[in-house]
């Protein structure tokens, strides 16, 4: 008897030791359709950026545009429109207001410049909206920044939640 129960440990270990490591279910996705980048614009290929309970996904950029055009005017920047394609998830166990004006942009010089609301209402870009649980929203912000500034930084804002009624401090998401 012993020597089957020896038999039957050692039979244990070797299984143990020769099975490859279990993997971990891979979680089911959603395919979202490839689309093409906008002539004037790059692709970020950025992972995303929390901000409460905020998701933020900077998917697109384009720098130097001299004027927009929209559907009843057409505007000319005061230096260079900066346009970033942005998506915003809520990933909190209830809505929040999401503000899309309170986005910031930084400079290489450090300044930091506010979403220009004439260029946002003439693109009808989204002011304020609610953020559900799990909805993803996609929105251009636009900002007017001087002809030789470079914007490096998006400082996010993802709205308030219970820990940060507030919602004093913003995300730092690099550009590069």
């Amino acid at each position: 008897m012993k020597k089957w129960l020896g038999l039957a440990s050692v039979a244990v270990l070797l299984t143990a030791c020769s099975a490859e490591q279990e993997q971990p279910p891979v979680k089911p996705v959603y395919d979202l359709p490839a689309r093409e980048v906008r002539p004037d614009e790059t692709a970020l290929h950025l992972p995303p950026a929390l901000n409460g309970e905020t998701e933020f996904s900077l998917i697109g950029l384009a720098a130097g545009l001299p004027s927009l055009a929209g559907s009843h005017a057409e505007f000319d920047a005061k230096g260079q429109f900066v346009r970033l394609r942005l998506v915003v998830t809520g990933k909190g166990v209830s809505g929040i207001l999401f503000d899309t004006r309170r986005q910031q942009l930084i400079t290489d010089s450090g300044a930091v410049i506010a979403v220009d609301n004439q260029a946002m209402t003439i693109k009808r870009q989204p002011d304020k909206f609610e953020l559900g649980r799990g909805v993803r929203v996609e929105f251009d912000l636009y900002f007017d920044l001087p002809r030789e500034a470079k914007p490096v930084v998006l400082r996010a804002f993802g709205g308030p939640t219970l820990t940060d009624m507030k919602n004093l401090t913003g995300t730092d998401i690099k550009l590069a």
